[in-house]
Order: structure tokens, then C-alpha cells, then sequence
């Protein structure tokens, strides 16, 4: 079967058919820099619809509400805010959310178990519920308004993350779009700050929710900013089947070429997110091989991505691999030091367990790209995985040291 994955120019949420999307400034997010705090997306029709939240055992009342709905697997809208996280707002936080889903079934005239919520911003404070009342009627969804959204949702995030692909596999073609938000409290485990994926193809919701949590475990679950993990994080995807496709199930043809395409999506939104990390200056790339497992080796990536000594030796570009060595041995994963090599972008500085005589500048030079590559080959078996992350930066103290204040 012939196959083939495109970029499309400028996509968004709502390139799939039958998706809409819009959003408004209410007033909820004081501080937003976009003009946008509230949107909505819809589908036509409903949607089999998976879902993979936060693993933090605090959740927030958004997280609560719609992972009690998703365990049907369906859902026509979701509604999202930036500025307030209701999170740790107790019985009044359900209540709120439930009312904000209320108020955008009856705007769309769907029933409001059909809308999942989401929330992002400051937690312990209320939702104004108010300024949600007033502005939940006022959104108008409609084929170009994804880019908005995309905006309504970003809190210290710089620049919106947005992208859509096209898959023709066969005789088939189908669309999947998503936008994602994030900056800081980026470290996740089962999902990352918010991320809203949709597909006109028709898939079988079990294999929907396998695929999405595949693609989660190989982007989302692999980038660092900071080591925190949000009260929050969300990542839905929604399938309405408008594409007339054949169904895509996991036991045929077209499984493949669909988990490849979501893939693709997840990881360029994960790799936007670290690229936008909160005072970033770069995109770190940490490739592990040799690896036991595939587990081992994302386990691995994961933890020198993460260090906070790795992040701010590449901020100052000293290749300073020693700290790449020392969070590889205190991964937990089963190293030998005899058999250990790194590379920073193309110049081995360690090798099968000994310091090399490399050249200090060119390094250095490697090191000041915007994007820097660190390959470690642990060459004891066959397996790989890739995580990125960005530097840490003053920058990233001031942003976090002020963020209520």
C-alpha cells in the first residue's frame, strides 16, 4: 500500500473536516499576551474521543471531570481557559467546571456530558465564573478559528504550536491536527500541559487510545523544561469519522501509516513546547543507543535531558560531558563505565569508558547551536530512544520567581 505523510501549510485543529474552533478575551487571564483567553473546539459530529492525563496526585477539577467522561469515550466539544488552572479549588472547582461545560452544550446545542474541560494557569484561585458566563456565549466557532485557540490557551508560552498533516494511504486520505501549549512545568509522565489533537478519520476508539498513548510515550513523555509536573495535563485526541475513510482498527492496513502520522504530530508539538521552554535560548537533543530495552534507553535520555547541571552547561556551552556521564550512572538503568561513549553533535569526548583529547573550541562551537545534540551509546544491546529539552537559563528563575506576583 502506498502511503504518504504531509505537512500541510499553516494547519491547525481545525484542518480535519467537520471541526470548528474560536475563542475570546473574557477578562479570565489577566496577563494574556495574546488578546485570547477562552476558546472552543467542535466537531459536527461526536467523536471517539481518548485521553491521557497527568499522573500528579493532585489533579485539578478539569482533569477530574473530563477523565470521568472519557471513560465512555466520547465527547462533541471541549472548552479551555488560560489564566486560572482550578486546580485545588475543592468541591466549587467540579461545580465550575461542570457549569462551564453547561454553558458551551447549550451555546453548541449538545448535551454537556459530550464536552470535556481544561484549564491552565495559576492554581489555588477560583475560577471567575462570572467572566466565564459572559464569554462562553460570545465564541463564535468556524473552520479558521483553530489558529485562535491555538493563542487562547498559551500562558508564558511565547508563540502558538500548531501544525496538520495529510495521510493518503491507499485510496484513503485523512487529516489529523493539533495545538499544544507549554513552557514550564514541563517534565511530564502520561501527558504534558495541554494538548488538543483532532482526526476526520474513522478509528475504533480502542485502537484510538492505544495510539495515542504509543504517541504520548515517545514525545510528550520525553521532554523536559524544569523537572515539575502540572496539576493539569491533558492530551485528548478526538476522531468524528468525517474523512468517510475505512475504519482504522489495530488488526488492518492502515494502523500503521495512522500511528505514524499521529507520531509525527506529537512530536513536533513536544519539541515546539521545550523550544518555547520558559527563558529557553535552545533545544537540547539527547539520543541514547545500544540500550538493553527500549525503555532503558528512553529512561536514560529522559534523565540527562533533564539535568539541571547538562541544561545549564549547554546555556554557558561548556562541554562539561562529565555531567552527561554522572546522570547516565544515576539513571537506575544498568550501565557499564568500560563500555560507555558520549558525543556532543559530532565530536566523541568519552569513549568505551575514557576521556578523550578533543578540541575544546569546536565543542564549545557545537554547543552554541540552537539546537544541540547529545548522543550516549550505553552498547549493550540494540535498543534507542530519543528526548529533548532546552537550557536553563537567569531568565527561567525570573519568570517563575514573579509568576503571581
Amino acid at each position: 500500500m502506498n502511503t504518504k505523510i504531509d505537512v500541510v501549510g499553516k494547519g491547525t485543529i481545525t484542518t480535519p473536516d467537520g471541526f470548528l474552533a474560536g475563542a475570546i478575551y473574557s477578562g479570565i487571564n489577566k496577563k494574556a499576551k495574546t488578546g485570547l483567553d477562552l476558546g472552543i473546539i467542535f466537531s459536527s459530529v461526536p467523536c471517539n474521543t481518548a485521553g491521557v492525563f497527568t499522573n500528579n496526585r493532585i489533579k485539578a477539577a478539569p482533569v477530574v471531570l473530563s477523565q470521568g467522561r472519557l471513560k465512555l469515550g466520547k465527547a462533541a466539544a471541549v472548552v479551555a481557559n488560560s489564566g486560572c488552572a482550578n486546580a485545588c479549588t475543592g468541591k466549587q472547582g467540579i461545580a465550575d467546571a461542570k457549569e462551564i461545560s453547561r454553558l458551551v452544550a447549550e451555546s453548541l446545542g449538545i448535551s454537556p456530558d459530550d464536552v470535556l474541560v481544561a484549564s491552565t494557569g495559576v492554581i489555588g484561585q477560583p475560577l471567575p465564573m462570572e467572566l466565564a458566563k459572559a464569554g462562553i456565549p460570545m465564541i463564535k466557532v468556524s473552520r479558521d478559528g483553530g489558529h485562535n485557540f491555538a493563542r487562547a490557551i498559551m500562558t508564558t508560552d511565547r508563540v502558538p504550536k500548531e501544525i496538520a498533516v495529510r495521510v493518503k494511504a491507499g485510496g484513503n486520505t485523512f487529516f489529523i491536527g493539533g495545538v499544544a501549549k507549554g513552557a514550564g512545568m514541563i517534565h511530564p509522565d502520561m501527558a504534558t500541559m495541554l494538548c488538543f489533537l483532532t482526526t476526520d478519520a474513522e478509528v475504533d476508539l480502542e485502537f484510538l487510545r492505544e495510539a495515542l498513548k504509543k504517541a504520548v510515550d515517545i514525545s510528550f513523555n520525553v521532554i523536559s523544561v524544569d523537572g515539575d509536573t502540572s496539576t493539569n495535563d491533558t492530551v485528548l485526541l478526538m476522531a468524528n469519522g468525517q474523512s468517510e475513510n475505512e475504519p482504522i482498527a489495530a488488526d488492518n492496513k492502515y494502523a500503521e501509516v495512522f500511528q505514524r502520522a499521529l507520531n509525527q504530530v506529537c512530536i513536533y508539538l513536544a519539541k515546539e513546547v521545550v523550544r518555547d521552554g520558559e527563558g529557553a535560548t535552545k533545544l537540547i537533543e539527547v539520543t541514547v543507543n545500544g540500550a538493553p530495552t527500549e525503555t532503558d534507553a528512553r529512561w536514560v535520555a529522559r534523565i540527562v535531558v533533564s539535568s539541571p547541571l547538562v541544561k545549564t552547561a549547554i546555556y554557558g556551552n561548556d562541554p562539561n560531558w562529565g555531567r552527561v556521564v554522572a546522570a547516565v550512572g544515576r539513571s537506575g538503568v544498568a550501565v557499564e563505565e568500560s563500555k560507555l561513549s558520549v558525543y556532543i553533535g559530532n565530536i566523541c569526548v568519552f569513549k568505551s569508558g575514557k576521556p578523550q583529547n578533543f578540541n575544546l573550541d569546536k565543542a564549545g562551537a557545537m554547543l552554541k547551536k540552537p539546537e544541540v545534540l547529545i548522543e550516549v551509546q550505553l552498547n549493550l544491546g540494540d535498543a534507542g530512544a530519543t528526548a529533548w529539552g532546552s537550557d536553563l537559563t537567569e531568565e527561567y528563575i525570573k519568570i517563575n520567581a514573579e509568576y503571581t506576583t
